[in-house]
């Protein structure tokens, strides 16, 4: 289990996410202090990494692990074949471009809201580094380069890959009209599941189904622990949260939230797992769920909602979290 999540100040940070002097030219607030795209990237290239949150990981390990517990899981049925390196290999590198191009669109869209709250006003767009049509070029440039990667696999797995854009364009403008734009998120960042089962199985059956569900409840959880950074900030701008939504009772909630992951990810295996599946392969898949229980729990128990560090510390956790399902997935698949 990991360990709880240190202050902002017991390891030298700044608001700025620099250490001990001026922060790198450019930088934005929230990245990951010593990032490699602050440190090596070539000058011209990095307001566009920036844009692509390549400085902030997190949110692309958010994205494609969903992929790989559908690859996984697919592989629980008949095991892993060789072509399941290339959709694992192949998910990653569309998970880093299509996040990069989500990211750049989520900041064109946003970007008069990105100017008025402190923490977003230091990206790229608002802080003038780069042009609204700079941008445009550079998300559709990534999703190119992503559609290439998605053309790889089946025709079903193209279609499915394909209609996730319009979930992607919708989730920027979620925040002006619902009080659940993290669900909009959880839709989004969770249909690489269907979409790398698909990839092995050929057909998105139920199972995956469910295994998405529970990819969105999970969303839900991180993302109002995430947001909880913003709420100040977005109420003198109108914009709408789970964290703004939930408050106080925002612990009842994520209790809520882990409960119908761990529910919703076990129906999945069971779902495609039995009644062929022998019992070490059973035990070993159902780790998966009962350990991202436990994750969940640490998360909840250590969450002080009014501690900005703490929450973006415990949502940049949830890696691990996603991890854990993906190893025991993987393992059970070999078996």
């Amino acid at each position: 289990m990991t360990e709880t999540p240190r202050m902002p100040e017991a390891d030298g940070r700044n608001g700025s996410g620099s250490v001990g002097g001026a922060a790198p030219a450019g930088q934005v607030a929230d990245a990951v202090r010593g990032n490699w795209v602050d440190r090596l990237a070539p000058d011209f290239t990095r307001p566009y990494l920036r844009l692509s949150r390549a400085d902030r990981p997190i949110g692309t390990w958010l994205l494609l692990l969903p992929c790989w517990w559908g690859v996984a899981l697919a592989a629980g049925r008949d095991g892993w074949r060789l072509h399941d390196l290339w959709i694992v290999l192949g998910c990653a590198l569309g998970a880093w471009l299509m996040r990069g191009a989500g990211c750049t669109w989520n900041d064109i869209t946003d970007r008069e809201f990105d100017a008025a709250v402190a923490r977003t006003r230091s990206r790229p767009i608002p802080s003038g580094q780069v042009s609204v049509k700079q941008a445009l070029v550079w998300m559709f440039a990534q999703m190119t380069l992503a559609a290439l990667i998605l053309f790889s696999f089946n025709w079903t797995t193209v279609a499915l890959g394909v209609s996730s854009l319009g979930l992607v364009a919708i989730y920027p403008f979620a925040k002006r009209f619902t009080w659940w734009p993290q669900l909009f998120l959880g839709l989004a960042f969770n249909w690489g599941a269907p979409v790398a089962f698909t990839a092995h199985a050929g057909w998105p059956d139920l199972p995956v189904w469910v295994l998405y569900a529970s990819g969105i409840t999970w969303t839900l959880f991180y993302d109002t622990i995430y947001a909880h950074q913003d709420k100040e900030d977005d109420v003198l701008i109108g914009v709408k949260s789970t964290a703004r939504l939930f408050g106080a009772a925002t612990g009842k909630w994520l209790a809520l939230f882990l409960v119908l992951t761990v529910i919703l990810m076990t129906g999945a295996i069971l779902l495609a797992l039995l009644p062929t599946a022998e019992a070490l392969k059973l035990a070993v898949a159902l780790a998966a769920p009962w350990a991202v229980g436990w994750h969940l729990l640490w998360q909840i128990r250590a969450l002080d909602i009014d501690d900005s560090g703490l929450c973006l510390r415990l949502f940049r956790s949830n890696r691990d979290t996603g991890l854990i399902a993906a190893l025991f997935l993987a393992i059970a698949a070999f078996l």
